[in-house]
Order: structure tokens, then sequence, then C-alpha cells
């Protein structure tokens, strides 16, 4: 990793590639979303069999195929599947908000309607790789708001197959609906619906850039929960900080994709040759070593400041997916910390930890975008209505500021609207 060193007046920011897309890249994934339109299950089976190599018959996964996926997983993976679940549905128990309504003394009642979104569509990476923790970080903030009608969609293997952890995982939430379809023709199918798969009314969760530009494309006539970047790290710590634990963390996010992100910014000098020293150690017995080392290669940088403030500031200018405190004091950073997706607070709380068990959900803003976004939660499958109900002595007292407001605005047949009652009070 670079070392570089910091002033307060640096400005910073996530070195990324682009993430929107090449012009053919987008054209694709617009004759792709065309193509499922027109055409429904036949686009989806013929799609499934050019970018993931496999015929199906069909696309719903059997319920043969959901109980066989326990014969595949160990008893081991299951308990930790069923520990998570109930770690994750308690916090986001947590997050639930309800209607409320406010009464006036002249009668007006003002207030919020909170409802769920009817349904929503989960998308899961997969063909390669299985992540059943996709599952739950999606599904279960879902069905905590109250969605009644959630789907999975998710690419097959080479055997025509859903690994048999996404399948255990949904299967343990009661998610019937799961299909066998990814990419672009997976995230046009949620939105517009074909034979066999019914469109939502929200699409979230991970996938490749054909998957971002797809929901980048059909947001608007449906909801999305974000455009993820590829994923990132920030390490933020002082003299006291373990350099093995710095670089295992660092690492742990390098791995993900030759374009993940992993940063350390510390006021100690010391502590940055350690842990410069402490990657390349690790690296060499890292399973996916190739990828980790491109993205640190590319991604990954030592930020050394000359005091902790700056390097909070650092921190805040970054706005990182994911930011880890080791510091001597670290909760006395937390209330500096403007902008970051998940804040692991002190050498015990691995960014693993919430990847995988903590409760929070994983799915978070990427490419600075925490500086103005939020973790996905249980606000993201809810809406919320105003509620109005005005009083005959409210409109008698407030009527003339209304019209007034109206034609100033140069809305006559607003001010009308509010007239013809003012003449019926009189």
């Amino acid at each position: 990793m670079r070392i570089e060193y910091v002033k307060q007046e640096d400005q910073l920011s996530l070195k990324r590639s682009g993430l929107l897309g090449t012009s053919e890249q987008i054209e694709t994934v617009h004759q792709i979303i065309n193509e499922v339109k027109l055409e429904g299950d036949r686009a989806l089976f013929r799609f499934t069999e050019t970018f993931d190599g496999v015929q199906l018959n069909q696309l719903l996964v059997s319920e043969e195929e959901r109980l066989n996926a326990y014969n595949a997983v160990d008893e081991e993976v299951l308990i930790a599947i069923k520990q998570a679940i109930h770690q994750i549905r308690k916090y986001h128990e947590l997050q639930k908000i309800t209607s409320w309504f406010q009464a006036e003394t002249n009668g007006t009642i003002v207030g919020q309607q909170v409802t769920p979104l009817d349904s929503v569509g989960i998308y899961v990476p997969g063909g390669k790789a299985a992540y059943p923790t996709s599952v739950l970080m999606n599904v279960i903030p879902a069905q905590v708001a109250g969605v009644k009608h959630i789907s999975i969609t998710s690419p097959p293997n080479k055997e025509g197959y859903i690994p048999p952890g996404v399948l255990v995982a949904a299967n343990e939430l009661g998610i019937e609906k799961i299909y066998k379809t990814g990419g672009a023709q997976a995230i046009a199918a949620l939105a517009y619906g074909t034979e066999t798969i019914e469109p939502v009314d929200k699409i979230t969760g991970p996938g490749n850039q054909f998957v971002a530009l797809a929901k980048q494309a059909v947001f608007g006539d449906v909801a999305i929960d974000m455009i993820a970047g590829p994923s990132e790290i920030c390490v933020l710590a002082d003299q006291t900080a373990n350099p093995s634990y710095v670089a295992a963390d660092l690492l742990s996010q390098a791995e993900h994709d030759e374009q993940a992100s992993a940063i350390l910014v510390t006021n100690s000098n010391e502590l940055a040759e350690a842990v410069k020293t402490e990657v390349d150690r690790q690296l060499v017995n890292l399973p996916k070593q190739d990828i980790a080392n491109a993205a640190i290669q590319s991604f990954g940088v030592i930020y050394v400041t000359p005091t902790i403030e700056v390097a909070i500031h650092a921190v805040n200018q970054l706005a990182p997916e994911h930011l880890e405190i080791m510091t001597n004091e670290p909760m006395e950073l937390l209330g500096k910390i403007k902008h970051a997706g998940a804040i692991f607070i002190g050498p015990y709380s691995s960014e693993p930890v919430g990847d995988y068990f903590a409760g929070p959900s994983h799915v978070l803003p990427t490419n600075g975008t925490a500086r103005f976004s939020s973790p996905l939660s249980v606000d993201d499958f809810v809406k919320k209505s105003s509620v109005i109900a005005y009083s005959k002595e409210a409109l008698k007292e407030n009527g003339k500021s209304i019209t007034a407001l109206a034609r100033l605005e140069g809305l006559e047949a607003h001010a009308r609207a509010i007239d013809i009652r003012l003449e019926d009070l009189k």
C-alpha cells in the first residue's frame, strides 16, 4: 500500500472507476430490458442460456429444490443462519415507526400515516458465489416493515440451481417466490413483470455493473434502494491500534473485487509503516490473493495526518461505506463522524461482524454517497402519507392567508376553491 501525507487543507475523495458504465453497456442493458418487456419469460430463458450457460424449463424454484437445499448445508451453517436472522430482526424491530396524529384546539387534525409497500423484489448475486446474507439483510427489514409480497431473483449456476445457502436463508424467512434469473433481465422482470414473475414496487439488493445500470434504467417506474459501487473500508486509527487487526480488516474488503477500496487514516507514522508491512505479509496466504492485491495496488492507500482532528476531517471527506474506529477512546470520536455508512467501534468490531451478524443491514451507501444517504432500513420499505383534516373554524381563521398566498403565485382557481367555502361560512 502506498503512504501519503495529508495536511488540513487537502481535499480527499475515494478513487473510483466509472460506475455509470460505457455507452455500449448502457445500450446493452436497455436492449435487454426492452426484450424482457416485449417477450417476457421467453427472453428470460434466452438470456439465462446466453449469460449463465444453462437451459431452464422453469423459472420458479420448486418446493423440492428448496427442501433439498437443507441436505447440502452443514448444521453449523444452518444454526448460524438462524442466529443471524434473530439478530437482524431484533435490530430492525427497533427501527419501526408508526403513524401519528395531532389535534389542534380549533378542531384541525394533522398527521402522518405510515404504510408498508405492497411488494418488493430482492436481487441476490449468484452464479460462481453464494450470498445467503444478501437474502437476510434485504428481506428482514422489508418483513419488519410489513411488506406482504416479497420475491427473490438470483442467477443459477451451470447446473441450473441456486446455491443451497441462498435457498435455505430464503426458506427460513418464509419466502416462497424464488426465481432463477439474474443480471439486467432479472431487474427488468421485477420492474415490468412477465408471465411468471409479478412486477414489484421496489427493487433492492446488490449486483454487478449490469444490474446497477438496469436498476438505474427502471428507476421511476419502480423504486430502487441505491446504485451501489464496489465495497469500501476506511480504518481511523491511532498509535494504539493493532497493525495486524487493521491489515486484516483492510484485506477483508479488498478480497471482494479488484475495485474495492481499502484505506487507513492515522496520525501515527509508525502504525502506517507497520500496517503496510502487515498487509504484504497477510496477502501472501490469502486465497483470493490476486483480487485483493489488485484492489490494494489500485485503491489501497494509507493517509498519515499531523493530528487526529485532521484524520477525522479526512474521514468525513471520504464518507466511506464502512468506517472502523480503532483509537484509544473511540467513543469520544463517534460524535465527530458526520459521513459514513456504518461505523464500527473498537478493536473487536471488525467489519465482518456487521456484514454477517450484528444486526444492521449490510446494504450501505458507497462511492461517497454516505454524505447524503443511509443504510438500508425499515424506512426503505414504508411510505408516508400526510394527513390533513381541517375544521370550519380553522378554515375561517386561516382562509384569507391561504387565498393571499394562492393569488401571490397567480393561481386564482386555488384561491376560489377557498373563497367558495368562506362564503358559505359567513
